[in-house]
Formats: structure tokens, C-alpha cells, sequence
């Protein structure tokens, strides 16, 4: 348990770290209106902190910052919502009262004003991207090299897109493909589609299946674009900005993670209601070791459609953030209503 003055410490260390990015010592946090303490006072505090895992020392001579468990206190116990400017509000507000002409572009604004808020990379799980699974898959062939590709979900959404018949691969070959997915598919998530193909498939259809390799290409095409299109992604690069991210080979794996839609989804998905935040490891993953990760839920009657969320390092302005997602779900949230009813 920490004292009152301890929790007010550790609040002006995060505080001061989140917009500074610079090791806070007790001087600084002295220096604040709202602290009343010496700096000897606070810096032996401080110590203490560190000594509990609340804060690092990253160099001898130099202050403070919050390690991971720092931030974690602080987002459960020390934080408090910001309120949020009124020309956020009305960027937000402006997005769901206007006319959209496809849900798909409400949520590619959606991202983008968050990210432009935040000055964070945000990331949209559209609409049962994670609920949905699959029912069956139906090729129907055009001619030599063109066939068309129907995706039935368990919910009765259907996809179809042309897709492009690799050389050499016999109708045969194609009509026992699909029968093997239907077979082996039936029933799986869409984000998981890809993944069970190439880990429990690939075997089976090396083993059966003439010409296997070009109809891996082939199902590449049936199964990728469903996933990725509902899968939005705005401000990427903001990573950059941030002084944390200096080093090419963090940013560079970083990057490489975000191409890869299975783990931005699993990253990102989350079934609890309200904002949810994980903090570097708690994410599990290393290229992500050092980032934030604070989603949230839209519903629809009560049923979780898909999710919304920001990626930022651990020094992320959590308040503003966790206020601006609150806005946001519950936003998007009646305008899916009022879009279905």
C-alpha cells in the first residue's frame, strides 16, 4: 500500500514524464503547485518508490521514470479522465451525425481523427471481424484461369471476389480443395483462417492435392482480403515521433508487427466491456514490449461488434486517451443503432 504522498509523487513523476520524456527528479516535482513537499522530502519518497518497482533510475546521476509497474498503479488507482477539449468534441461529434455513405468509411474517419487527437497509431477491428466464423467457401469457375470465390459466414454475411486460377491447377484439384476447407474450416474464426491453413493443412494438402503449391496462392486470395479489409489502421509512423523509438531495430520490428493482421488482432481484441488497457509486457509479444496498448468495445444491443484502440509507448497521456475511446464507443456505438435499425 502506498501513503497519500507517495501516490501524489508517483502521479507528478508520471505526469511529468508523460509530456517531458526526460528523468524527473525531486526538484522538479517539488516545483509544482499542487505539492507542498520539500525536495529532500520527496526525493527519499522517490527512493522508496524505486525500492517497491514504482519507478527506475536510468542513469546514477539522473532522476526518475515510471517503470511498467509504476504505470500500472497509475492507470488503476492515480488517474482521472481528462476532459477533453471542445474542438476534439465536435471533430468526433461532426463524424457521427454526418452522412457517411458506407459503414466502412465512417470507420476509416474514425481511426483517423483518433490518431490525429493522440498523435498515436490507432487501430479499428471492424465490425465481427473476431465473432465471425466461417460457414462454407464455393469456387465457381469462369473460365481456364478465372474462378469466383464465395466466404459464408455464420452470420449470413457473404463475400465474393475473382480470384485467379494458377497455371496447371485442374478444376479436380480446386473442387478438392474446397472440399477439404469446408471440411476443416467450418466453424473457424475468420482471423484465424490463414494460421489453421499453413499450420494444420498444409501437410494434408501436400499429401492429396496435385499442384498444392500454386493452391496455396490460390486460397491466399480467398482468404486474405476479408480478413485485412476490415482490419484500419491510421497513423503508423506517429511511432516515430516519439523519443523512445529511436532505435531502427525497435521500430523496424515494430512496423513489421503491424503488417501482420492476426497479431494486431489478437493484440487488439478484447471482449470486456469499458476500456481496457495493457501496459509493455502485458502484452506478450517483445516488439511490443515497450508500447501501450488501450482499447475498447463498440456494441450493438449489448453484443460486442469489434474494437477500437491506441498503440503509443508507455509514456502515453493514458487520460486523455482512455477519455477520448470512452467518447468514441459509445459514440460509434449509437451510430451503429441508428445505421441497423
Amino acid at each position: 500500500m502506498l501513503s497519500e504522498r507517495q501516490k501524489k509523487i508517483l502521479r507528478a513523476v508520471v505526469d511529468e514524464y508523460i509530456v517531458n520524456a526526460e528523468p524527473v527528479g525531486s526538484r522538479t516535482v517539488s516545483k509544482r503547485e499542487d505539492m507542498g513537499f520539500s525536495a529532500a522530502t520527496i526525493r527519499n519518497e522517490m527512493a522508496d518508490l524505486e525500492e517497491m518497482g514504482f519507478l527506475e533510475q536510468p542513469h546514477t546521476s539522473a532522476g526518475r521514470i515510471p517503470s511498467q509497474s509504476g504505470y500500472r498503479y497509475y492507470v488503476d488507482h492515480l488517474m482521472v479522465p481528462e476532459r477533453l477539449k471542445r474542438s476534439d468534441l465536435l471533430a468526433i461529434r461532426r463524424l457521427f451525425t454526418s452522412q457517411m455513405d458506407a459503414l466502412e468509411q465512417t470507420i476509416q474517419q474514425t481511426v483517423s481523427i483518433l490518431s490525429r487527437i493522440t498523435n498515436y497509431t490507432s487501430i479499428m477491428l471492424g465490425p465481427e471481424l473476431y465473432d465471425n466464423k466461417l460457414k462454407h467457401l464455393q469456387v465457381i469457375p469462369l473460365n481456364d484461369r478465372l474462378a469466383v470465390a464465395i466466404l459464408v459466414t455464420d452470420t449470413g454475411h457473404v463475400d465474393q471476389r475473382q480470384i485467379t486460377v494458377p497455371e496447371g491447377v485442374s478444376l479436380s484439384s480446386i473442387e478438392q480443395t474446397v472440399n477439404l476447407l469446408n471440411t476443416k474450416l467450418s466453424g473457424v474464426p475468420l482471423y484465424r483462417l490463414k494460421r489453421t491453413v499453413y499450420k494444420e493443412l498444409f501437410e494434408e494438402l501436400s499429401r492429396h492435392v496435385e499442384n498444392y503449391e500454386y493452391l496455396l496462392a490460390m486460397i491466399d486470395q480467398m482468404l486474405a482480403s476479408e480478413l485485412e479489409s476490415r482490419v484500419f489502421t491510421s497513423g503508423t509512423t506517429h511511432i516515430l515521433n516519439q523519443p523512445e523509438f529511436k532505435d531502427v531495430e525497435k521500430v523496424k520490428s515494430l512496423m513489421e508487427l503491424l503488417e501482420e493482421t492476426e497479431t494486431v488482432t489478437r493484440l487488439f481484441t478484447t471482449r470486456d466491456t469499458g476500456v481496457q488497457i495493457k501496459i509493455g509486457y502485458e502484452n506478450h509479444l517483445e516488439a511490443v514490449s515497450h508500447c501501450s496498448i488501450v482499447s475498447a468495445s463498440f456494441l450493438l444491443d449489448g453484443r460486442s461488434l469489434g474494437t477500437i484502440g491506441v498503440l503509443g509507448p508507455t509514456r502515453m497521456d493514458y487520460q486523455k486517451v482512455v477519455s477520448l475511446l470512452d467518447v468514441l464507443t459509445r459514440d460509434f456505438s449509437k451510430h451503429l443503432r441508428d445505421l441497423y435499425k
